[in-house]
């Protein structure tokens, strides 16, 4: 029995594979196991995210990090972050992100962040009061703000059985009207000083109020709404905006709800006659010359917020999806240099947000059923990589609430080369490969060593007896794959296609 080792070696890491065999790497494979998989909790990362669970070399000049989870850190503790700006709270928040974002981090509940109802015209938000003043400045509206609701639902429902109808009175020798709630009606119009008398459901141009407002050719917004809508002589809104509908004299008369409307399904974006928009189906009331459009009557139109990205397809207003490499669905598989990208569809522009580099964010998609068809979301999330090679079983591998991993079955590395697998990245992350130190670190983890045992005859020649596969091309492609699945190592192509300049492995007999 004569043996022969085969040795898998990697050149650089970064374009390079670096495998080998199986038996005899032990010692060497548990001490660059523990360096490249001991993770820390950095309180800023080389990316720019705050309170991630990291390798040590990822964590940014000068910031904190300490040997433990960021759930277990004072720095990273979550707490309420209150903006004093925008009036909002957020809870589960750390207390450097909240500070980086110029809010004033509280571990309990401050009481800038107790609630009570905003009430907005016919609306109503459940919002603090701070809040309230500024969305009320962004409607015209003065701010209206009932501490004494408890809760949402109250809140909602003590505007939405507010009547509204004609308003009609006397001023200066006229019979004129408002289009207003009963409540302000009867509290008196013209600052309180004259009370009218309320019709309910009835428009100011209805002609058996004997009013001056009459039907006009003019369209408006209105604060809160996404429907164009047709205004009156005296300026007050009408029905929502139809162009078949301008002579009808009942249309001018009685109220009309949104069903009742032109395609009351659709969200008729850039249509010249119908005004009946909606912001869920993409499209919103705006003035001709800001959306392109041209209305049959009026200066407003529903704008089209939808977009067709770069393959033609469809998205809706707000939809994300991931795009590029963010698209990757075999798992083990990502270029070198290549990150991940997800776009949003906003008011008609398609935006483009990337991932942290070096893949130490991915990109999720996943999607909602929504008006008949799939609402595409996506986002950027941390890449928990740092603790597969680490793991011996296919349970605790692919425990997604824990890790990103998969299960390779059949081939082993490092230390757990008594299991029936290995544990691998399912996106490999990108490695400094200047940075030959770290990279070799990582990479060389799945060098291997086989030995194979031949056998001579009694009248020459020799025949395999032990490990025989490791001479075959499939046991190098084997190896092969399981390096590319540990980062930017091994005979891989880089985001534009392009091989390295070495092979990035080499197989030594001796």
């Amino acid at each position: 029995m004569k043996p022969k080792t085969i040795k898998l070696i990697g050149r650089k890491p970064a374009t390079a594979l670096i495998i080998g065999a199986v038996f005899l790497f032990f010692i060497h494979v548990f001490s660059v196991q523990a360096q490249a998989t001991n993770t820390v909790c950095c309180e800023r990362t080389n990316s720019g995210a705050f309170c991630q669970d990291v390798l040590p070399s990822e964590c940014a000049e000068g910031a904190r990090n300490v040997p433990t989870s960021c759930e277990s850190t004072s720095f990273c503790k979550p707490g309420v972050c209150y903006s004093s700006t925008e009036g909002t709270c957020l809870d589960n928040t750390p207390q450097i992100t909240c500070n980086q974002n110029g809010g004033i981090w509280n571990e309990e509940n401050p009481p800038q962040c107790e609630l009570g109802c905003c009430k907005l015209g016919d609306q109503a938000a459940f919002v603090t009061l701070v809040r309230c003043k500024k969305l009320s400045a962004s409607l015209g509206l003065e701010t209206n703000y009932d501490k004494s609701i408890s809760n949402e639902l109250a809140c909602v429902q003590s505007v939405s059985n507010q009547d509204k109808g004609a308003c009609v009175y006397d001023f200066e020798f006229e019979r004129t009207c408002k289009f207003t709630t009963r409540a302000e009606c009867d509290s008196g119009i013209n600052n309180g000083t004259i009370t009218g008398i309320f019709f309910e459901d009835k428009l100011c141009s209805a002609d058996e109020l004997g009013t001056n407002c009459g039907p006009s050719d003019k369209t408006t917004c209105l604060p809160g709404k996404d429907e164009v809508y047709y205004v009156d002589t005296c300026g007050n809104p009408a029905n929502i905006y139809d162009s078949s509908k301008r002579e009808d004299q009942d249309y001018w008369t009685n109220v009309k709800n949104k069903a009742e409307s032109c395609s009351p399904n659709s969200g008729n974006g850039n249509s010249r006659s119908c005004g009946n928009c909606n912001y869920l189906l993409g499209s919103f009331c705006r003035a001709e010359d800001k959306s392109g459009g041209n209305a049959i009557y009026g200066d407003y139109i529903c704008a089209d917020l939808n977009c067709k990205d770069s393959e033609g397809k469809d998205r809706l207003h707000g939809e994300s999806w991931c795009v590029g490499d963010g698209k990757t669905t075999k798992d083990g598989v990502n270029k070198v240099g290549s990150r991940f990208f997800r776009q949003i569809c906003v008011n008609g522009e398609i935006i483009t947000e990337s991932c942290a580099d070096f893949r130490n964010e991915e990109c999720l998609e996943d999607s909602i059923e929504f008006s008949g068809r799939e609402f595409s979301q996506a986002a950027c999330r941390v890449n928990r990589w740092q603790d597969c090679l680490a793991q011996a079983n296919q349970d605790d591998c692919e425990n997604t609430d824990r890790r990103d991993c998969f299960w390779k079955e059949g081939v082993t590395i490092g230390l757990n080369d008594s299991a029936d697998g290995s544990c691998l990245p399912k996106n490999p992350p990108g490695l400094e490969f200047w940075n030959s130190e770290e990279a070799l670190a990582l990479c060389s983890q799945a060098n291997v060593q086989c030995v194979v045992k031949f056998e001579k005859g009694l009248f020459g020649g020799e025949e395999c007896v032990e490990n025989c596969e490791c001479l075959t091309e499939e046991w190098e492609k084997q190896r092969a794959d399981v390096c590319s699945a540990l980062g930017d190592c091994g005979p891989k192509l880089n985001w534009v296609n392009q091989k390295g300049y070495k092979e990035g492995y080499e197989v030594v007999r001796s």
